[in-house]
C-alpha cells in the first residue's frame, strides 16, 4: 500500500504544479496595480487624437483609453484610471467595434497590470491604419473572452 500511495504522489504532484502553472489561479484575488507617468509635460507634448470609455463585457472593466500623437508623429495608447479583473493572458489589443467574423486586429502586448494607468506604444503598421480600428479591446487569449471595449472617437 504504501508503494501505491508513493507513485500517486510522485505523479499527482507534477501534475498539479503544471495545472497551477498553466491556470494561476491565484491571479483571481490578487490585484496588481501600476501607474505609469504620461510621457509628457510640456504644451508642445503629445496632442490626444482619439478617446473612448471602457464598456463591460465578459468581466467588469472601467477607466479610458486615449491615442496620443507624439509631435515625432509616432503614437501611443494611454490607459487611465483604468481597472478589469485580474485573470492569466490578458492582451490590450486595436480592433474593430462591429463583429464582421473576421479576427483583423493589432495586438499591443499583454496587459501590463490589472489597474492604474499604464501606457502602449503602437507599432507603425497601426498609426498607418488608425481609422480601420475604431476600439481598444481588453482581451483574454486563454478565455477567449472579452473583458472590456472602449470604442475610440475623435478628441
Amino acid at each position: 500500500m504504501g508503494r501505491r500511495k508513493w507513485i500517486l504522489v510522485s505523479v499527482a504532484l507534477p501534475v498539479l504544479v503544471v495545472l497551477w502553472w498553466a491556470f494561476r489561479p491565484e491571479k483571481l484575488w490578487i490585484n496588481e496595480k501600476v501607474n505609469e507617468t504620461a510621457p509628457f509635460d510640456t504644451s508642445d507634448g503629445p496632442q490626444p487624437i482619439l478617446t473612448g470609455r471602457f464598456e463591460d463585457k465578459a468581466q467588469q472593466t472601467s477607466g479610458r483609453a486615449t491615442i496620443f500623437k507624439k509631435p515625432g508623429g509616432e503614437e501611443y495608447l494611454r490607459l487611465s484610471d483604468f481597472t478589469t479583473s485580474n485573470s492569466g493572458d490578458v492582451h490590450v489589443v486595436l480592433a474593430r467595434s462591429e463583429n464582421r467574423g473576421d479576427i483583423d486586429r493589432i495586438d499591443l502586448g499583454p496587459l501590463k497590470s490589472n489597474q492604474g494607468d499604464q501606457n502602449y506604444d503602437l507599432p507603425a503598421a497601426a498609426a498607418k491604419e488608425l481609422g480601420k480600428y475604431d476600439a481598444v479591446v481588453v482581451y483574454s487569449e486563454q478565455s477567449h473572452a472579452v473583458f472590456g471595449l472602449a470604442k475610440l472617437e475623435a478628441f
